[in-house]
Parts: C-alpha cells; sequence; structure tokens
C-alpha cells in the first residue's frame, strides 16, 4: 500500500526518528532467525486455523514473546509504504518423557536424549480490511534443546498497514501447545486532522499546506452490511467542516486520503464512545411491523440491547414486561425477527431496553387490531411435571390466583379462573417447559359489576330530563358521534394495516367508525354478506355515511363486476359482498349524498375509479383532507364538534403509516360511501 513520502512526513513528524526508520528495498515478505537457528518462510499466506491446543509429547518448541517495529518498504526512492517488522522470541517447553519401567537407584547413567527441534510457526496479522497469515519454520539445533530455556528468535518482514490503523497480531505454532500471544498496536495517525466542539456543532479541522490536495468522506461503519457513504469532496488545502451535533453517531467516520496515486486511506471513528452520538443513535432508531409477528430495529449502526414483549393496560400505566416466562432476546439491526406468537393483541407491545433502561417502546399490532383493550394477562407457569400456577398481571406485580388481595383480578379471582379452565380466554404465546400467556377479557365482569350503578344513573337521567321536557316544553336530542362505515379490499397484511392506521386516525375525531378488520369475529360468525348487509343498513339508519376505500387491486374487481356481475373466489370475497351491496345504490342514481370515496396520494388516478362510482364525492388522502371531513360534515348538523378540527392530527397520522407502508410495498387505495335501506339485490 505506497503512500506519498509527504504523507509519511506528515504523519510520523519531521524528526530524526523519520529518517532513522529502516528502509526496505524487497517487495516480498522476508524471514531471519538468530543466531544458531535456521528459518523458512512459506510462499504466499495460509489459513489461520490455530486448532484446539494438544498435549506435548516431549520438548516443543513455542512462542514466549512478540514484537513490533516500523519500517518502510520502499519500492522507488520517494513511494514508500508504512510496515509492520514482528519480532517472535521463541524457548523450548517440555521434558523428554521417562521410560516406563523404574529406573534402579544403583543403574549406570543414561545418555542425554536431546535432539533438534522443529516447530512451524504462524503469524496472524489483523489490520481492517486487511487479515493476512504467514507461516515459518523454525529448526533448533540439539545443542541448544533445554528445557525451559530461550533458544533466540525470528524476525518477519513485513505486514503493511496504513496510518493510524488498529493492528493485531497472533503466533501460534502448529500443532497448538499453548494458548496464542496476541499483541495490540495503534499506527501513528495524521496529526494534521482535530475534532472539536464549537457550541452545537463539531469542527473537523484539517490543517495541511495550502497546496495539498485531498479527498474527505464522511460515511458509516456497519457492522451488520457493507459501509454507507455519506459526503465525499475533493478539497485544497486546510480546511474546517462543521457537523451538527445530531448528525453524530457511533459508526461515523472519516476518511482522509492525498489525491496522488495509489494513495493509503487513513480512517477515523472519533464518535464510538461519544455520549452525544450514542444518544443520536437511540433517537434515530426505529421499530417497525413487517408483517404479523415479524418486526425489524431500523438503525444506522448496531446496537447493544434486548428486546422483550411487554403487556399495556388500557390505564396508560407503564407497559409490564413478560419475564419470565419469555426471554429477552438480543437485537440485530436492520434484520427481520419474529415472536413466537399464537396471537397477536393490541396491547402486547415492543421493548428494546439499552444502557439498563428502556430506550423504544412501540405497540405494533395496535393499528391492525384496533385500540387497547381491557383484558387481564394470564401468566400460566410450570411448576412441576404435571402441575402449573395462573397469575394475574398487574401494575402491582403477578397476582396469584385464588388470592385475598384486594386487587381487581384478586377480587375476579373465581370467575377468571373458570373463564381459564374453559378455556375462554385466548392464548397469545406457549411454551411446553415455560408456560402460556392468556387474555381474558374483563367486559362482562364490569358490566356486571356496575349495574345497579348504571341503573341508577339511567333512572336519574330519566329524571332529569323528564323535568327538563317539562320546563322547557320542548325535546331536545343529544348529539352524538356520526356513524361512518369503511369498506375496503383485503389486498394483504400491509395494506391492513394501512386502512387500520385510517380507522385508528378517524376514530379520533367526533366519528363512530365502523371496520370489519376490528369486527371479524362477527364476521366469521355471520358471514361476510349478512355482516356488510347489516353495518350499511344500520349505518344509514343512524345518518351515518359509508366510505368507500379504493385501491388499484379494488380498482380492477370493480371493472370485473360492472362487466360479467361477478368476480373470482379468494381474496377479494368481501370486497365481493360490500360491493353487491351498494353497487345497485350507484346505477339506480341513489348514491348522492350517502357515500363517500376515497384513495391515498400518488397510488391511484381518479379518473380510473369506474364511472357509476364517481357519482359521488371523490377525494385523495391526505392530500384532500379537508374537503373530505368537511364532506363528512355535511347532513349531521346535531354532530358534536367539527372533524376539521383535529384535520391536522389525522394527516399526520395518514402520512406517517403511508410513508411506513410504501417503504414496505407500494399500492394503496380507499373510499367511503353512506347507503339507505336494506340492500338491494342486484337484477
Amino acid at each position: 500500500m505506497p503512500v506519498s513520502w509527504f504523507l509519511l512526513s506528515l504523519a510520523l513528524g519531521r524528526s530524526p526518528v523519520v529518517v532513522s526508520l529502516e528502509r526496505l528495498l524487497e517487495t516480498q515478505d522476508t524471514a531471519r532467525c538468530s543466531l544458531g537457528l535456521s528459518c523458512h518462510l512459506w510462499d504466499g499466506d495460509v489459513l489461520c486455523l490455530p486448532g484446539s491446543i494438544e498435549s506435548a509429547p516431549g520438548p516443543v518448541l513455542v512462542p514466549t514473546r512478540l514484537q513490533t517495529e516500523l519500517v518502510l518498504r520502499c519500492p522507488q526512492e520517494t513511494d514508500c509504504a508504512l510496515c509492520v517488522r514482528v519480532v517472535v522470541h521463541l524457548a523450548v517447553h517440555g521434558h523428554w518423557e521417562e521410560p516406563e519401567e523404574a529406573v534402579k537407584v544403583d543403574s549406570e547413567p543414561q545418555e542425554p536424549r536431546n535432539g533438534s527441534l522443529q516447530a512451524q510457526v504462524v503469524l496472524s496479522f489483523q489490520a481492517y480490511p486487511t487479515a493476512r497469515c504467514a507461516l515459518l519454520e523454525v529448526q533448533v539445533p540439539a545443542v541448544l534443546v533445554q528445557p525451559g530455556q530461550s533458544v533466540g528468535s525470528a524476525v518477519f518482514d513485513c505486514f503493511e498497514a496504513g496510518l493510524g490503523a488498529e493492528v493485531r497480531i497472533w503466533s501460534y505454532t502448529q500443532p497448538r501447545y499453548q494458548k496464542e500471544l496476541n499483541l495490540t498496536q495503534q499506527l501513528p495517525a495524521l496529526p494534521w486532522l482535530n475534532v472539536s466542539a464549537d457550541g452545537d456543532n463539531v469542527l473537523l479541522v484539517l490543517d495541511v499546506s495550502e497546496d495539498q490536495d485531498f479527498g474527505l468522506l464522511l460515511y458509516w461503519d456497519r457492522v451488520q452490511g457493507p459501509l454507507k457513504s455519506l459526503w465525499y469532496k475533493n478539497l485544497t488545502g486546510p480546511q474546517t467542516i462543521t457537523l451538527n451535533h445530531t448528525d453524530l453517531v457511533p459508526c461515523l467516520c472519516i476518511q482522509v486520503w492525498p489525491l496522488e496515486p495509489d494513495s493509503v486511506r487513513t480512517s477515523f471513528c472519533p464518535f464510538r464512545k461519544d455520549p452525544r452520538a450514542h444518544r443520536n443513535l437511540w433517537h434515530i432508531a426505529k421499530l417497525q411491523l413487517l408483517s404479523p409477528g415479524i418486526w425489524q430495529l431500523t438503525a444506522p449502526c448496531s446496537l447493544l440491547a434486548k428486546v422483550v414483549l411487554c403487556w399495556q393496560a388500557p390505564d396508560q400505566g407503564p407497559c409490564q414486561p413478560l419475564v419470565p416466562p419469555m426471554l429477552p432476546e438480543n437485537v440485530t439491526v436492520n434484520k427481520s425477527q419474529e415472536f413466537p406468537l399464537v396471537r397477536q393483541h393490541p396491547n402486547l407491545c415492543v421493548q428494546v431496553r439499552g444502557w439498563e433502561k428502556v430506550q423504544l417502546q412501540e405497540c405494533l399490532w395496535a393499528d391492525s387490531l384496533g385500540p387497547l383493550r381491557d383484558d387481564v394477562l394470564l401468566v400460566e407457569m410450570k411448576t412441576g411435571l404435571n402441575n402449573t400456577s395462573v397469575c394475574a398481571l398487574e401494575p402491582s406485580g403477578c397476582t396469584p390466583l385464588p388470592s385475598v388481595a384486594s386487587t381487581r383480578a384478586a377480587r375476579l379471582g373465581e370467575q377468571l379462573l373458570q373463564d381459564f379452565r374453559s378455556r375462554q380466554c385466548m392464548q397469545l404465546w406457549s411454551d411446553d417447559n415455560l408456560g402460556a400467556l392468556w387474555a381474558c377479557p374483563m367486559d362482562k365482569y364490569m358490566h356486571k359489576r356496575w349495574v345497579l350503578v348504571w341503573l341508577t344513573c339511567l333512572l336519574l337521567a330519566a329524571a332529569l330530563f323528564f323535568f327538563f321536557l317539562l320546563k322547557k316544553g320542548r325535546t331536545k336530542a343529544a348529539p352524538r358521534a356520526r356513524t361512518a362505515l369503511l369498506l375496503h379490499s383485503a389486498d394483504g397484511a400491509g395494506y391492513e394495516r394501512l386502512v387500520g392506521a385510517l380507522a385508528s386516525a378517524l376514530s379520533q375525531m367526533p366519528l363512530r367508525v365502523v371496520v370489519d378488520l376490528w369486527s371479524r369475529r362477527e364476521l366469521s360468525a355471520h358471514g361476510a354478506l349478512a355482516w356488510f348487509h347489516g353495518q350499511r343498513r344500520r349505518t344509514l339508519q343512524e345518518d351515518g355515511v359509508v366510505i368507500l376505500l379504493f385501491s388499484p387491486a379494488a380498482v380492477a374487481q370493480c371493472h370485473l363486476w360492472l362487466q360479467h356481475q361477478t368476480v373470482e373466489a379468494g381474496p377479494h370475497d368481501a370486497l365481493s359482498a360490500w360491493l353487491s351491496c351498494v353497487l345497485p345504490d350507484f346505477l339506480q342514481g341513489r348514491a348522492a349524498g350517502r357515500y363517500l370515496g376515497v384513495y391515498f396520494d400518488g397510488l391511484l388516478h381518479p379518473d380510473t375509479v369506474p364511472a357509476p362510482f364517481r357519482a359521488a364525492p371523490l377525494f385523495s388522502l391526505p392530500s384532500q383532507l379537508p374537503g373530505f371531513l368537511d364532506a363528512l360534515q355535511r347532513g349531521c348538523s346535531p354532530c358534536p364538534g367539527r372533524p376539521g378540527d383535529g384535520a391536522e392530527r389525522v394527516a399526520q397520522a395518514l402520512r406517517a403509516a403511508l410513508d411506513s407502508w410504501t417503504s414496505l410495498s407500494g399500492a394503496p387505495g380507499r373510499g367511503e360511501e353512506r347507503d339507505p335501506g336494506p340492500c338491494p339485490a342486484l337484477e
């Protein structure tokens, strides 16, 4: 790796030390031994395979100490490369084995059994991105073989390395009779590159001569995957580069090299231990749900962290880690990972812990499965061969069932155990050796507990209402949220998460959103056609609105229906069910004021929507969100508040969900409609 004499002078200093560096004219590696030893260097590199430690059969030659020395390999006068010379000191270990038969005290003395020794000594060298192994054969004459005594040294010339590099050297024999020696050394760096702080900024100061041309590269040195280039420029003379402190991450590195042929690139990673860089890394890191049960942690650098599942109760208390029985797992960034869940649940969240605290937490399944539920999590633990114990996870800990404690789960302990034994609870996770997790709904218990309170409140409300009627002489209906039925096509798990994000965002408005994703149990029990028929009729009877969400797949199926009045069976069965209910209203001119159509920005052109459906207002989201929310308000004078009040909040939620979805796949569409009376049959 040749480097200019100018660059070496800068790195090593203009002092007698530079002049005193030995210059090697040979372009090939060489080896030599101290007086009395003979050496032979194998041609080319060998595989670095230390193998396991073996017992010595007698005296053996082993390395005892490593030394290094910087030299210059200079094929030409001004074309030199920095090189590391390695000196291996050797000694004889072990003794000759004694004969099996006992030696008598009066036996005659034996002749010495010493003989010459030969060893294969391996030198392993690493300096990113270089890794090499050289093999030396060393022979010691019999006269020098004295167990426990040093016999001399072997010198290897040499391993090339770049300025500022950290080099690691190992030495062992083949076969290996002891633990390998190792040595780490930091080579001289470029003293004219300085990193300093200036308030919230970081300054890279490059102090070189005015006529020196050099290249500067900023990049992420990632453990998993190739390095990622961030900024590159060719510069001349002294320079000061300003970085914002928010750009710092531990794997941000700087690479500098002179603009000369075959120049050595010197890399520095000065922020690996910078606390600001580590804080920024956690702020940049993001948890993403790729598909049900599969998630990924994205970050520019590797992270020392563990991930666990936790249970988030609706009371907004801290999310409680499910350890035990589930065990934490190490995090590998930018790689999809999976939790062995039996079922997903909106209350299940993912926690990433680093630096002994929670750094990230996401309830990944909340958008697709709806809001948090008032369920109790039961933890079933294996206590013996055929025995288990059950406890209820609460903010105070895991309450054993049954229990005499005063917590909510303890008061309902017998009922919860009965539901658990009759398998009325939903199993979320199971392990044959550790146990299982169960989610038990609490709605029915809360209804029974508060029935008298509700009756009292209703009677009081009725009395007040009657008094109000007598006093005012007229009735006034209390406003309530308008119902919005969201119909969409089944375009895969990613698209369902996008639909769930839209439904969740609209739920924050004065709207009661109905979508099949949140009613799958009812949909399965009654069938798609009956469920859509009933929801459409109920929505329009309550002066609600039906929203048709168009996607490219939905538009294609609509065209097929209009041409043949049928669609193929398969993933679009739900679409064909609601299409058979709403299409007659459009064909018979009864759609005005009852339906709205929507689709997502950039994923569909409005002209592709079939002509009959364009009888209803059509909006692109989120760009036309204000108009869409205003259309939702029309014809609903008693509706509480105005949907436009939260337009920005809905827009932000849609943009975030759309960006996340389009980065993973790419084709959504939405629409809304509204329709009165029973679902008409298609003739």
